[in-house]
């Protein structure tokens, strides 16, 4: 066993496991280091593994970045990069959906090397994971140091008005349809080593973080005129997280709309919760890959009517009932991910640079608004 990781030394200094509480304010932070022998087994284990396989400078990350459907490339940037795959580390599951990997890619980001870590694959409930192992490399992460999680996903556009296909959301807000009810990652014994019982939600989404991100769109020209009406620009909206795997009902859609929400998706809710219960800063990007099923019903009442009319002939009663309600449709609309796929593809370089100028930006022109220090080479 490494002598750097002996439960009777965490002390926050790049050698050693780093404190629960950082120099980053929020409400949440703890000021006791957490003790390791009052969590499973595996998370001790799971530090083990994947810190003996770093480097000491990488050993410590900042900032946490999950890579949601088609993202991966934002760790192809990194300097220095090491891959840990889960299946060596304890306790991580492996995820099956297509255009995500399973392995955490550890490197420096940007021009002020800030040392970060990206989860390659995360997990759904959909996939029949617990969500206690949905957030469980959420939990790594922070253990490993990281104070600031930055999560990507990809969603389906509710609000035509807001946004397009190409959209990148900042988020402001979610609705959470499974936690209200029945699916809560906190649900259980709390871990107090992380968190209280009873965390707020109301302020998930980090100001000064979304700031710093949109103050990196407009270097990055994602707000001209031109770029938005290209790609659907950067905005600001709320997203619906629904449990999947299905997609919505054009019902589901209207009542999702009609709540408030501008996107909707199967993931990153459970993540942010549990982020924000063990003190962690977030800033979420929601990329709209298509715009959710809103055709209209077909309606076989007025063509079996028509059909049956006396006035008119069969084929000149449908063409007229066709065309009065619209619904001459040459392919029924549907949703699927390789349109996912495809638009995340698309948008993955504006998605790499616009999170690689963030993470400049918070440690750089912008760290004393972050309540942190410059990084400089």
């Amino acid at each position: 066993m490494p002598s750097d990781l002996s439960q009777d030394a965490l002390v926050p200094d790049l050698s050693a496991l780093p404190r629960l509480a950082d120099p980053l304010p929020s409400p949440l932070h703890s000021s006791h280091p957490i003790d390791l022998a009052r969590l499973p087994g595996s998370y001790y284990s799971a530090l083990v593994a994947i810190r003996e396989r770093l480097p000491k400078e990488l050993r410590t990350p900042k900032v946490a970045i999950v890579c949601g459907s088609g993202l991966q490339g934002l760790a192809e940037v990194l300097k220095d990069r090491v891959l840990v795959s889960y299946s060596d580390i304890d306790g991580f599951g492996e995820s099956t959906v297509r255009g995500h990997q399973s392995a955490l890619a550890f490197g420096f980001l940007g021009k002020n090397r800030t040392p970060v870590v990206c989860q390659l694959g995360r997990l759904h409930a959909y996939e029949g994971h617990k969500l206690e192992d949905v957030v469980y490399p959420i939990r790594i992460m922070r253990l490993l140091g990281a104070s600031i999680a930055i999560l990507t996903n990809a969603a389906g556009g509710l609000n035509s008005s807001l946004l397009k296909v190409g959209s990148i959301v900042a988020l402001v807000d979610h609705i959470s349809l499974p936690s209200l009810t029945s699916m809560n990652p906190l649900i259980g014994s709390n871990k107090d080593q992380f968190g209280p019982r009873f965390p707020p939600m109301s302020d998930a989404y980090d100001y000064p973080l979304r700031l710093s991100l949109f103050r990196a769109a407009h270097e990055l020209g994602l707000l001209e005129e031109a770029k938005v009406e290209e790609t659907g620009g950067v905005v600001e909206g709320v997203y619906a997280w629904v449990a999947g795997p299905t997609y919505e009902t054009r019902a589901e859609q209207r009542f999702l709309k009609a709540a408030g929400a501008d996107v909707v998706g199967m993931s990153t809710v459970p993540e942010v919760i549990a982020a924000r219960h063990a003190g962690m800063r977030v800033l979420t990007l929601s990329l709209c890959t298509n715009m959710v099923v809103a055709t209209p019903y077909r309606l076989a009442a007025p063509v079996a009517k028509a059909e049956n009319d006396p006035a008119f002939g069969a084929n000149e009663g449908l063409q007229r009932v066709r065309t009065a309600v619209g619904e001459v449709l040459e392919k029924e609309e549907v949703a699927n991910h390789q349109e996912v796929l495809d638009v995340s593809a698309r948008r993955a370089d504006d998605m790499r640079t616009l999170v690689e100028r963030t993470i400049e930006r918070v440690f750089g022109e912008d760290a004393e608004e972050h309540g942190g220090v410059v990084l400089r080479n």
